[in-house]
């Protein structure tokens, strides 16, 4: 089947390497879905992958489509798989933003809707999405990279709401446009948007030292209508995403801003503490999601301070350990745009700024010790299915180990980045964590999303 540009189902051909092909659909399969970005749980775990997948067996290659410009991978729900990219256009001042959904089956396209798109990257990349779609109910989010925050209907793209956050907050750009993906509490949609007063607006790029808050690091917006419900938080944006945290059997927002933590009670809309984390480069960001394990919160950088432990109230935080600044040799974790997995009291992540000084490691929760390190020199993302992590370089090339602190324990490797006649599975940059839903595994790289299956011990009818 072939659809017009610019999506098209990739032929299904075998991969050289030894992955098995697929050529037509198999039965729908129950799957837990992945909503938003890292998953249900905000820390890319997989919660519902069958046990007896088997990770020694190559997977079937079950459907590959292009994608436009952009970094960010999709979200899962109800058996499709939505995609938020940007749309090429002959002429480049035609810009698009665009939201797809596909049937997660067979990769087919169902709807596409775009919106017209105005930004051009200070430091020459992508003019794409960098955030993952949202999806609540019969209700989609998007994050767009010029701040523009939609909400559709799922079921046809028709769209519900849109407001302009940019505009209406006053946001001067970021060095990579808007990368936050929004969070959805109860009736209202949260994005980190860290507008500046009128008197910023013509500060020259690039120089955020010299831009000032005006009290919108969050922002709450209706999701029924767009109005907004409350703002808080006096910092700019950075490039995580905001999350929750049950802390005395209440829920609260955590946000890794600009500048650092805050602790945010949604239901008054004002911050409950702050915590001062940045590094003192004028061009470092936060852009890891918190890591929360019952009261205690990990957050990391690699441009200077390294890693924390705290253990938090709604009051306040105390610190459990933190890395030696600014020696980034004997620090724990540095994490950059990708936030590590915890299992059963351990860390897994990439640390380090870019590929020569990364490596994949484990740490020690408890205390940041190092258990393992794998000089790679290469920086990767991972999603956790099963005992099981997915690394995915951004090369392009992919392995799956075991989650053991006792050392690097290589179980399979898929060499995505190989050839397959003219072109390889998977192109740089590939910096989006991987998708596991069921049995499924999804991933980009630059111009395309691939869905693999995992092979079963015992397949199911």
């Amino acid at each position: 089947m072939t659809l017009p540009p610019p999506y098209r189902i990739l032929s299904f051909i075998g991969l050289w390497f030894g992955f098995a092909t697929v050529s037509i659909a198999q039965p729908h399969q129950p799957t837990q879905d992945w909503p938003r970005f890292l998953g249900p749980n905000f820390d890319g775990n997989a919660v519902a992958t069958p046990k007896d997948i088997d990770w020694t067996s190559p997977p079937t290659f079950q459907w590959s489509i292009e994608v436009g410009p952009g970094y960010g991978l999709g979200s899962v729900a109800g058996g499709r798989y939505y995609h938020f990219d940007g749309a090429e256009t002959p002429r480049r001042q035609d810009q698009l933003e665009r939201l797809t959904a596909f049937d997660l089956e067979t990769g087919a396209k169902i709807w596409s809707v775009t919106d017209p798109l105005q930004y051009r990257d200070l430091l020459g990349y992508e003019e794409g999405s960098r955030s993952t779609p949202t999806v609540a109910g019969d209700q989609i989010f998007t994050f767009g990279v010029a701040g523009r925050l939609n909400c559709r209907n799922r079921e046809d793209g028709k769209r519900i709401w849109s407001v302009d956050t940019n505009e209406r907050y006053g946001v001067v750009q970021n060095f990579f446009g808007v990368g936050s993906s929004p969070l959805i509490l109860d009736d209202v949609v949260i994005v980190m948007v860290g507008g500046s007063p009128a008197a910023d607006q013509d500060v020259a790029p690039m120089r955020l030292n010299r831009v000032s808050p005006n009290g919108s690091a969050l922002v709450a917006l209706d999701r029924r209508d767009g109005t907004e419900v409350w703002r808080c938080g006096d910092d700019l944006a950075s490039y995580s995403s905001p999350r929750t945290i049950s802390l005395g059997g209440k829920t609260f927002v955590l946000a890794l801003a600009r500048n650092g933590l805050l602790l945010i009670d949604p239901v008054a809309g004002k911050v409950q503490w702050r915590m001062d984390y940045r590094a003192e480069i004028v061009e470092s960001v936060n852009a890891m999601v918190p890591i929360v394990h019952d009261d205690q919160i990990f957050i990391s950088e690699c441009y200077q301070v390294g890693s924390v432990l705290i253990q938090a109230t709604s009051d306040s935080y105390q610190t459990i350990w933190s890395d030696p600044v600014p020696n980034r040799r004997l620090q724990s974790m540095r994490s950059h745009w990708a936030t590590p997995v915890l299992v059963d009291g351990f860390l897994y992540g990439c640390s380090g700024r870019n590929g020569p000084d990364s490596d994949l490691r484990c740490i020690d929760w408890a205390t940041g010790e190092v258990k393992w390190k794998d000089a790679r020199r290469i920086r990767s993302s991972i999603t956790r299915s099963g005992d099981h992590l997915i690394v995915l370089e951004e090369r392009g090339d992919a392995q799956v180990i075991g989650a053991t602190p006792t050392g690097l324990e290589v179980i399979a490797d898929w060499p995505l980045s190989q050839p397959d006649g003219d072109r390889p599975a998977l192109r740089y940059p590939c910096w989006a964590a991987p998708i596991a839903v069921g049995d499924r595994v999804i991933l980009r790289g630059d111009d395309q999303v691939i869905c693999l299956r995992l092979a079963r011990t015992a397949q199911p009818r």
